[in-house]
């Protein structure tokens, strides 16, 4: 009784500490600049037909309030957003006046709806990524459209939403994570700023305001726990430019979207989320494309198609293929000499391997016409051998049948997964792949709801020293709805 009472007063204290949130204050009068001040280039931001355009050389615009010293720490903060023509932005907060340079203190929300850059560099941060820390990889909004973008900071928590979808659910932990070359990275208090990036970027903001927050009463809410090295490794990276994104990840074991996409957001690694499709599998034609691709719109995930088995090619349009970010297939599922149809990973499905090298010629050779042949962009659990002699991995797996995978690879630009669950490919082949030119994704394939961690693919990176240059991103071929690798398929199918 006395645990019960002492709650029910904890939560009614609290209530008592706890002030309303105020009303909504615009922050831009849709007419002047004034209560913001600009930063060294003042002449890169400018009001027209009611909006702020951002367009010059580098500089920020930091709002100041009519007394010259606004401040908020818990608040949410929403603005209309347009970009224009590969345009690089961000909107800050917790920030801090400052005269010159990148703002030292604070977050940045990101602003970008396509992958580029100055110089060729792809930045692999997009809108609504809480930059360098909880990074996302899919456009969510349009180049010349408006769009939302709303932050919400309350105690620890940061949340992100880019036209209500929520992208970002960070919660701080007791000691923050050192975010390489942004240790201001803290939350505190402070302002906002809006970024011009560079002289190339054209941006327009609109309908900018917030509202305050009550403050957190003294201890409420728990403490993050410390980070995991895993966790480290997921901010140092991601920070670095590596695309951080399980891309081989299934709704199975009962497992919903909301809940994928909930851990997606805890963990900081951004998901693609495969539907299975092929004979005997959860979709088997144009229709259960549609059907499952309806579901997953709008959703803050990679799309993606799993093809199962070598008949796939027959069963689905190019139409309804180009729906989806990127197909990936295995070669888990191949007919032998014999026209035995086996599933290597099914222990009863292969016959007894009496002749082990011609076995391996044999997958080899269906390996690599399946890359010839297959309109694929990912080569996934790749290199897999049957239970029977997956112990011999090392010296089955020779340097000329790691090479003609490779090459295949290489040829038709398929990257390969570096698989988490299964620990392949081992590290020979994936130096091998990358001295060929080959990208590579990192992936779990999970078999239940637990999706699994990326700790291999990360351990595969410092050992063979993949840099972010080696991985893989999604994106649509130039003028066209369809994946990159769909445009050539009929080239290839015919090899």
């Amino acid at each position: 009784m006395h645990s019960f009472f002492a709650g029910v007063l904890g939560v009614f204290l609290l209530g008592m500490a706890s002030a309303p949130a105020q009303e909504w204050q615009d922050l831009f009068d849709g007419k002047t600049l004034d209560g913001w001040r600009p930063s060294e280039r003042p002449g890169s931001f400018q009001v027209t037909n009611g909006m702020i355009t951002c367009s010059g050389p580098r500089s920020h615009l930091f709002y100041v309030g009519p007394n010259g010293n606004a401040d908020f720490r818990n608040f949410e903060f929403s603005a209309e957003v347009m970009t224009h023509h590969g345009a690089n932005s961000g909107i800050y907060f917790h920030t801090a006046y400052q005269r010159q340079g990148w703002p030292e203190k604070g977050f940045e929300a990101q602003v970008l709806n396509v992958r580029g850059g100055e110089g060729g560099y792809i930045e692999n941060k997009l809108t609504g990524s809480l930059y360098g820390i909880r990074n996302v990889y899919k456009a969510l909004a349009k180049e010349d459209e408006w769009f939302v973008l709303n932050i919400r900071v309350q105690g620890k928590q940061i949340q992100i939403r880019v036209n209500d979808a929520l992208v970002v659910d960070y919660t701080e932990p007791e000691t923050a994570p050192d975010v390489p070359e942004h240790p201001g990275r803290r939350l505190d208090h402070g302002t906002f700023a809006l970024q011009c990036h560079n002289a190339g970027s054209k941006v327009f903001f609109r309908h900018l305001r917030v509202q305050r927050l009550p403050d957190e009463p003294p201890g409420a809410g728990p403490a993050a726990a410390p980070l995991t090295e895993y966790e480290k490794d997921i901010i140092r990276l991601g920070a670095a430019n590596y695309p951080i994104v399980n891309y081989h990840v299934h709704l199975k074991g009962g497992l919903t979207i909301d809940e994928a996409l909930a851990a997606s957001r805890q963990s900081g690694v951004f998901f693609g989320i495969a539907v299975n499709c092929g004979l005997n599998f959860q979709v088997t034609n144009d229709a259960g494309i549609y059907d499952y691709l309806h579901t997953m719109q709008g959703k803050p995930a990679f799309v993606a198609m799993q093809a199962e088995g070598r008949e796939w090619v027959q069963m689905f349009s190019r139409e309804a293929i180009a729906g989806f970010d990127y197909v990936f297939t295995d070669a888990m599922t191949i007919v032998d000499d014999s026209g035995r149809r086996m599933r290597l990973w099914i222990t009863n499905e292969v016959p007894e391997i009496k002749d082990k090298e011609a076995f391996m010629e044999m997958l080899v050779d269906r390996t690599v016409k399946i890359l010839n042949s297959e309109p694929i962009q990912i080569y996934v659990n790749p290199t897999f051998l049957p239970e029977a002699i997956a112990s011999e991995y090392d010296r089955l797996w020779t340097e000329d049948r790691m090479d003609r995978v490779i090459t295949a690879a290489a040829v038709h630009h398929i990257a390969i997964e570096i698989n988490s669950r299964y620990q392949l490919p081992h590290l020979a082949f994936i130096q091998r792949a990358k001295a060929a030119g080959c990208k590579f994704t990192f992936g779990t394939n999970n078999a239940d709801r637990d999706v699994g961690t990326l700790e291999y693919g990360f351990r595969m990176v410092r050992e063979a020293g993949l840099h972010w240059q080696d991985f893989w991103t999604p994106k649509k071929v130039r003028g066209s709805k369809q994946p990159e690798g769909l445009a050539d398929s009929s080239r290839r199918s015919q090899r």
